[in-house]
């Protein structure tokens, strides 16, 4: 794994934009833009190290779906912060016919440097972005740049292999929807949602538009609606679930939850059961189940235990995303366990720096297999929205 320094292309903010990716700059604090997309540099990968990369990534979802089922069997929601029992109930329902749901893609989060073992910093299985470039523009740019190359990158053949397997378990006579929230100012949400619904139509799917704020709810039928009145029977959602099974509609959603076959019912993808992978407590669960494990970081629920004074810790919301609420702690520091919120304290293991820049890893998984790699620089030790995407090659 290597870090290299190349001239841009000519009009490189034209050219990805036209490829998908609607935001190729990022406003800053100081109102400065500041590239989003930046092909000043690349990574090179040898093809032995991916092939390795990708066994480390296929095996970690292994290990997270057995640990979703200890969850379940185990009655372990409240580790997740999951209380409400009818809550807790659909989601298990919906993992015991996880193979009647569709499911279709993730992404794991990793700390490697090319020297030792990549380590699992966490697993985005809701509602991960940061597909469009790493389908997309990067793989154009390597046709640019290095004709005749690789790339780890079977993304886009892989999503619409897997939407057409999935077709089956869709109910039939009816499109499938595909949602997000306007209140996504950047176009991050709608840009991923865009390229799925691509991909799905290039699979022979049937689907429609509908933002998440125009999802109606028809007291008469009880049942999901479109702003024309249509019955949603499925739709893939850009949205937490979280936020789904908390909102003014709520009530609304558990009742008519398909998890497997209902006419009234309405099939969310990605399903309930993606609760059980998306909450950052499964990091704590996969260490309980796999101490010392080369591609885990020890993590708890209760506190940090010996990381405060060993080798520092991380302490992590159960949910969120781009690095809110994420703090660093140094070994030594007088531990803090704050009762505001649940949080996994993961161990510290700070991001390797190529030319003063953070690196982290998002690798994809389509269905249940390694189908890319998405590469994000940071100025600091979080990943968060100032990051910057940079693509990668196999030479």
């Amino acid at each position: 794994m290597e870090r290299r320094t190349i001239e841009p292309r000519p009009d490189w903010q034209r050219i990805v934009e036209e490829q998908g990716l609607v935001y190729p700059l990022t406003r800053h604090p100081d109102d400065s833009l500041r590239p989003y997309w930046d092909e000043s540099a690349y990574y090179v990968f040898a093809l032995d190290e991916v092939e390795a990369l990708e066994e480390v990534v296929e095996e970690l979802h292994r290990m997270c779906l057995a640990a979703a089922d200890h969850i379940v069997s185990a009655d372990r929601f409240a580790d997740l912060g999951i209380t409400d029992p009818r809550l807790a109930a659909a989601v298990a329902e919906a993992w015991h016919r996880r193979a009647e749901l569709p499911s279709v893609y993730g992404r794991f989060d990793l700390r490697y440097d090319g020297t030792g073992p990549a380590k699992l910093l966490e697993y985005n299985a809701d509602t991960p972005t940061s597909l469009v470039e790493a389908a997309s523009p990067q793989w154009f740019w390597m046709e640019d740049r290095f004709p005749g190359a690789d790339q780890w990158n079977s993304l886009h053949e892989r999503l619409v292999d897997a939407w057409r397997k999935q077709s089956a378990l869709l109910p039939p006579g009816s499109p499938l929807y595909f949602a997000h929230s306007t209140a996504d100012e950047l176009g991050e949400d709608l840009m991923t949602v865009a390229y799925l619904k691509e991909t799905a139509e290039q699979a022979g799917l049937d689907t429609d538009w509908i933002p998440m704020e125009d999802i109606g709810w028809d007291r008469l039928s009880g049942r999901f609606v479109d702003n024309r009145l249509r019955f949603i029977r499925s739709c893939f959602k850009l949205y937490p679930w979280e936020w789904l099974t908390t909102d003014r509609f709520a009530e609304h959603v558990l009742d008519t939850l398909d998890n497997g076959g209902g006419t009234g019912s309405t099939v969310w993808i990605e399903p309930a059961w993606k609760m059980l992978l998306s909450n950052k407590a499964l990091l704590a669960i996969l260490w309980e189940l796999h101490p010392d494990h080369p591609n885990l970081l020890p993590a708890y629920l209760d506190g940090p235990r010996e990381l405060a004074s060993d080798r520092g810790y991380v302490a992590k919301p159960l949910l969120g995303r781009e690095g809110a609420g994420v703090t660093i702690h140094e070994p030594g520091a007088e531990p803090v366990v704050r009762g505001d919120e649940p949080r996994c304290y993961q161990q510290l293991a700070p991001l390797p720096a190529f030319d003063g820049n953070h690196v982290v890893l998002g690798a994809w998984v389509v269905e249940d297999e390694s189908a890319g790699l998405g590469i994000r620089e940071s100025s600091g030790l979080v990943t968060d929205e100032y990051a910057r995407f940079l693509p990668h090659v196999i030479l």
